[in-house]
């Protein structure tokens, strides 16, 4: 761990995104006493959480720390060099273009979405270079965390990743704490093709639990679901151990195992003979995993990769197969050696 510079952890952070995610890490910032401004793209929104002191939608039981205030004005943000952005991948281009003309040239911007770009199927990171140029520092924050034990002061291990090894180490003192473990990467790449394949083999360990297909056959699904991410982030310039590590297996088995991650539960619906609309409307939330599983399968064929979990959770998206379909076409694929 690098020696805690006080000056980055002093320094003021603007929140992008006022949903759990993005809320949960700035009560924690706060709560450390750091000045956090937390933004949300909804005026009336932004009226009731600073009359309220909470955001009483997503994380109703947290009050604000005093060092917490709410903006609904980008412009505001112009005065900030650090920015966190937690909004849902199909808003992140929207967001960071409608934030350009606010940012400085010495803004550093570090995220904590997980997805694809819903318009082009790029990584974040690509979307970020290409709206925002190169010359600003990047960092990636992700790994196994639900944003209400992150508020409840949980104890919880996450990954930073970045090519920039002083803004990285930045970020680690700001964030790291006995509750809150940061571990350092370079491997921009595979953090972000972890957080992306988890979110669609949550739905399909969802479908296969609402199926009731057992303990077993949840054990096969995130094991070969696994093997899958591995191909991908491979064939994309990810480093393998990226995807044993916390943003890879940690943050599968969390969103595949446990109930408040929002892509399990979507495939629970649909295991239980819900449709997809049905389920995203009882869930009230974005499910990532339902916005990208489309675009993985599209990368996963361009790049010649095998993805059959990920396919099927598609075709039953799509509704191209019925569930005991699905079941038999990833029981019947030929025999082959495990790596």
């Amino acid at each position: 761990m690098q020696p805690s510079d006080k000056n980055a952890v002093n320094q003021p952070i603007a929140v992008l995104g006022a949903g759990s995610w993005g809320t949960g890490l700035a009560l924690y910032l706060a709560r450390r006493k750091q000045p956090v401004i937390l933004w949300t793209h909804n005026a009336a929104n932004a009226a009731r959480m600073a009359s309220e002191g909470s955001n009483s939608r997503y994380l109703p039981t947290h009050s604000f720390p005093e060092s917490l205030s709410i903006t609904d004005n980008l412009a505001t943000l112009s005065a900030y060099t650090d920015i966190l952005i937690a909004v849902p991948s199909a808003a992140f281009r929207e967001t960071i273009t409608a934030l350009k003309p606010f940012l400085k040239p010495s803004a550093r911007i570090v995220w904590a979405t997980k997805g694809l770009d819903a318009a082009t199927g790029q990584l974040l990171h690509q979307v970020a270079e290409e709206v925002l140029g190169k010359n600003h520092d990047y960092a990636i924050l992700s790994g196994p965390s639900f944003a209400r034990e992150v508020a409840a002061g949980l104890p919880t291990a996450v990954v930073i990743a970045s090519k920039n090894k002083k803004y990285a180490t930045d970020l680690i003192n700001r964030f790291n704490s006995s509750i809150f473990r940061v571990y350092l990467s370079t491997d921009m790449i595979g953090v972000e093709i972890c957080g992306v394949v988890k979110n669609v083999l949550a739905i399909a360990t969802g479908i296969a639990d609402g199926m009731q297909l057992g303990a077993n056959a949840r054990a096969a699904i995130i094991t070969r679901g696994l093997a899958e991410m591995v191909r991908l982030g491979i064939a994309m310039g990810g480093l393998n151990e990226t995807f044993m590590g916390l943003a890879g297996i940690g943050d599968l088995i969390l969103t595949c195992t446990d109930n408040q991650s929002r892509n399990r539960r979507f495939g629970l619906a649909i295991g239980s003979g819900k449709s997809a609309s049905v389920a995203t409307k009882e869930i009230g939330q974005v499910v990532e995993g339902q916005q990208n599983t489309e675009l993985v399968v599209k990368l996963a064929k361009h790049l010649n990769i095998e993805m059959p979990i990920s396919e099927t959770v598609l075709n039953i998206l799509q509704e191209k197969i019925s569930l005991n379909e699905a079941l038999q076409s990833l029981l019947s694929r030929a025999t082959r050696t495990e790596n």
